[in-house]
Parts: structure tokens; sequence; C-alpha cells
């Protein structure tokens, strides 16, 4: 029997390891594509005209299906009835559909004119239905891989596997906010990030074909091997659960903590552009550390979790920093760039404390025969937040900033009527046409953004006048620019003049295009303060019940 055993596939650890590997890279593949939008969000204003509003329920819609539609707890049930090679592939495929809808929503394909859907911008709509959909498969994946990493490893390295695998899909979140935004504003379109993300993705199900055919070896090779048949999922095993008040504080403690810090990625790097004044080119790499730093941190939290305990307190610690972060980034006057980074280093270390010990303390709350269902309903919870708070800071930022997005529609409605009237002289096709003012008006946003210091007033009083007046002086830098040859030469120094007769213009006026992210910090921070009450009690029930949350998770 012994013989048999030791001839299962999981027996080699080069094998294990390669299909950590594989399924590893296809979650990479999903992260990279949940935040590859949250850089762009400059781009979506100033190319597509979104507002804060449009932004906060494109993100929102993470959670739509998941949430109401309870496609989180369904893809479960598949997973449990079917197994991790049906369900792999179904979930990829689902983030590749997804994906492709988002793609076509925000790009130049995208016929213009259509009405509004439930009363929002057609494009919005659609493209939130596409990262809806997404969602579905990327939550779904993420469960699967879960369940792949257990199959593998149990008995062996689980830990450390599930800890490589958190750490493989940071990097695609590190990418995420680091590298869209230069290749977008290369490009001059704010969708290649995403149809890159979604040929990365077409990679990532090739990649989990492959994993099936080890997965079918594996399960060959112990084929020989009784297996204990699992207990039926039954109600009472919910009713159990939900009436655990442990249960209910560690998600409560889940849903606030990531509400304070997922979302605030997506808002990171228009934050970081706004507050701070950081080349657009460059401000993604400012959220960036906070993933770099997980990669380090979590096993390493995680080690200390195992070896000296203190789950409750550490996760009380990183519930502090998160106020103390938020805290920071909502004072005015603190607008150094060096500052950013070394307080988004210290949400960093809040990232990497919290989900280290609140993960491994779910099963010391709740048996183990009910851990499947537990973590289900914990994920649900947690995506009410992903999905409400960033449309609530879309709606605070467009309530304290009324004018902002406003004023970003006359500005691009000048440099439209400007190359309009340059037309016959240009002869430019419609996409030569779209992207030449597209860049021009990225441009001379963020010129003004990086470059001025005022805040501008949120009134709209004669912004009309304003956009006559901007096309003349765009106009007149033009006519006095010296002739040049080649069309490439023409264009620029048309794009250079708007640009630079557009901001001594804008400047004169103090026409408001930065968004104030004081309000929006503070509700973080709120969140943060919520977390660390529940952290608290959380601390007071394990005194109480005898969870064990303080103690070491391996016993010497």
């Amino acid at each position: 029997m012994s013989k048999k055993i030791s001839s299962s596939l999981r027996e080699s650890a080069a094998a294990r390891w390669t299909a950590l590997g594989i399924v590893s890279f296809t979650m990479f593949c999903g992260y990279f594509l949940a935040d590859a939008m949250s850089p762009l969000k400059p781009m979506l204003e100033s190319q597509l005209l979104w507002d804060n509003l449009d932004y906060g329920i494109f993100t929102s819609a993470y959670g739509w299906f998941n949430v109401f539609l309870l496609m989180l707890i369904l893809g479960g049930i598949i997973l449990d009835k079917t197994g991790v090679r049906f369900t792999g592939i179904l979930s990829t495929a689902i983030m590749v559909i997804g994906a492709a809808i988002k793609f076509f929503a925000i790009s130049r394909f995208f016929p213009v004119g259509l009405a509004p859907i439930f009363g929002i911008k057609a494009q919005v709509m659609i493209a939130a239905f596409g990262y809806a959909i997404f969602a579905v498969g990327v939550e779904t994946a993420g469960i699967t891989v879960s369940r792949v990493i257990v199959k593998w490893f149990k008995g062996k390295e689980m830990a450390l596997a599930m800890g490589l695998q958190v750490a493989f899909a940071r990097i695609g979140t590190l990418l995420a906010v680091a590298i869209p935004l230069p290749i977008a504003k290369h490009f001059g379109d704010v969708s290649i990030p995403i149809l890159f993300g979604a040929l990365l993705l077409c990679i990532g199900l090739i990649a989990y074909i492959v994993y099936v055919r080890m997965d079918i070896k594996l399960e060959e090779s112990e084929a020989h091997i009784e297996k204990e048949d699992e207990e039926p999922f039954k109600l009472a095993d919910v009713l159990s659960i939900v009436t655990n008040k442990g249960f209910w504080l560690i998600a409560l403690l889940c849903v606030l903590f990531y509400s304070a810090v997922f979302p605030w990625i997506k808002f990171a790097t228009d934050l970081v552009i706004n507050k701070y004044q950081v080349n657009p080119d460059l401000a993604g790499l400012i959220p960036s550390v906070l993933p770099l730093g997980t990669l380090f941190l979590t096993p390493f939290f995680g080690n200390l979790y195992d070896k000296k305990g203190k789950g409750a307190t550490i996760m009380i610690i990183g519930s502090v920093l998160l106020i103390f972060v938020h805290g920071i980034f909502s004072i005015p006057f603190l607008n150094n760039w060096i500052l950013a980074m070394a307080v988004t280093v210290i949400l960093g270390v809040a990232l990497s404390l919290v989900p280290s010990a609140m993960w491994p303390s779910v099963p010391k709350i709740i048996p183990e025969k009910q851990l499947g269902t537990a973590y289900a309903l914990i994920f649900w919870i947690q995506n009410w937040g992903l999905m409400g708070v960033p449309l609530l800071i879309g709606v605070v930022l467009s309530a304290t900033n009324p004018t902002v997005s406003k004023a970003k529609e006359v500005v691009k409605a000048g440099i439209v009527e400007t190359y309009t009237q340059l037309q016959p002289k240009l002869n430019l096709n419609k996409i030569e046409f779209d992207k030449v003012v597209d860049n021009t008006t990225t441009r001379l946003i963020n010129q003004v953004l990086v470059n001025t210091e005022y805040t501008g007033k949120q009134d709209t009083t004669g912004f009309a006048g304003f956009k006559n007046k901007l096309v003349a002086v765009n106009l007149q830098a033009i006519q006095a620019a010296p002739s040049v040859q080649g069309k490439a030469k023409v264009e620029q120094q048309i794009e250079d003049a708007c640009v630079k007769a557009g901001y001594r213009e804008i400047d004169k006026q103090q026409i408001a295009l930065r968004y104030d992210y004081t309000k929006a910090n503070l509700i973080f921070m709120i969140f943060g303060i919520l977390a660390f009450i529940v952290a608290f009690m959380l601390k007071a029930e394990d005194k109480k019940k005898g969870y064990g949350l303080e103690l070491p998770n391996k016993i010497e």
C-alpha cells in the first residue's frame, strides 16, 4: 500500500511546484486586468469624458453579479460538483469574455451616440457589464486555485504554496498600477492596456488547459487510493456559521479592512496626480509599492503568527496603521510626493499584517468541515465592500468637486474646435483626428495638474466664453509658430502650441481641473477606525470563547 501511495504524482516536488506555477500565472493574469483601469482614470476623463460617478459605477460593477446574483456562491457549488478542471477552464474563459467586452466598450470601435442605459452612459454601462462578468470569473478562479493548492500540497508545504500564490498574484496588481498609464500614453489610446490584459488572459487560459493535463495525470496516479467520502452540504452548516459571533467579527473585519485598501488602489494614481502633482508617467509607481511590500512582508508576518501567535493583536496593529495612513492622506497641506511614497509603504505593512493573521484565524473560529462554506460567505460579504465603496467614493468626489468634470469637457471641446478649424489644412481621417485631440487634451490637462498650485473655483459661470477664448489663443499660437514641413512635424507643432497656449489661458483664468481628495480619504480613514473597533471586539471575543487567536499556530 505504501508503495502505491508513494507513486502519487504529488509526491514529486517538481510536479507539484510546476502545477502551482501554472495556476499562479493564470491568477497573475486575472489580477493584472482586475486593476488595470485604476491608473487610467485621468485618461478616461480626458479622452472619453467620464466623470467620477461614471468611474465609480464602473468600479462597483466588480460585485454586481457576485453579490446580487450570488455568483460567487454558485461558483463554489460548481467547483464542488464538477472539480477544478471544468471550473478552472470555465472561470478563466469567463474572465476572457468579460475582458473582451470591457476592451470593446472603451476602444475606438465603440459606436458613439448610443442612448443611455438605465440613465447611465452606454459606454460606461457596457464597460461595467464586462467588468462584472470578468469579476465572476476571477473570483471563481481564486476559489478554484485554492482548491488546486490543497489538492497538490495537503500534508506538504501548503501554507508556503498559498503564500507564494498570493505573492505572485500581487505582482499582477503591482504591474496593473504601474504600467497601464505609460502604455496608454505611448499609443495615445486608453484601451490598449486592456487589450494587453485580455491577450494576457488568453495565455492564462492556455496555461490552465496545460494544468488540466497535469491534473488528469495526478488523478490517474492516485486512482488506486481509497478516499474518504466527503460529508454533503447541509443547510444546518450555514446556520451554524451565521449564528457564530466570531464569524461575523472576522467577516466584518475583512470587509472593513479591504474596503479601505483595494478601492483606494482604484483611485490612488489619480490621487497622486491631483494632490502630489506627480508626473502621470510616474504616478503609478507610488501606489505600486503597496503590493511590492506585501510580497515579502506577508510571509514574514504569517511565519511570526505561526511561531509566536498574537493574531488578534496583529490585526489591531494593522488597523491602527490603516487609520494613520489615511489620516495623513486626508491632510491637505501634506502634499510632498516623498511623504506619499513613505505612507504607501506603511499601508503595505498594514496590508501584510491583517491578512497574514486574519485568514489563518478563520479555522480557529469555524470547524474544519464548514470552512469551505465559511470562506465563500466571507468572500461574498467582502464583495459588498468592493462593490459599494468605489461607488461611494465616486459620488463623494463628484459632490465635493462639482465642476471639475465639466471643466475638462470644456477643455476638450476647445481642443476639438481648434482641430476642426485646422482640418482643411491637416486633412485627418476620423481615427487620426480623435488621436490628436485625445493626445493634446491629455497633455494639456496633465500640464495644469502637475505645474500649477491653484485649486480653482467650483463655478461653471463663463465656461462658454472660456472655450471660445481657448480656441482663439490656440489658433493665434499656431499662426505665430514657424513653418515646418512634413505631416508628423506639423501635427506635433500644433499639439505643442495648443498645450503651451492652453496652459497659459487655463492658469490665467484659474479653471478648476484638480480633484480635492480630502473627504474621500476621510471616508477611507473611517473604515480604518471601524476595522480597529471590530478587531478589538474580536480580541475580546477570543478571550471569552477561547478561540486561540493569540496562541501560535505551530506547537513546538
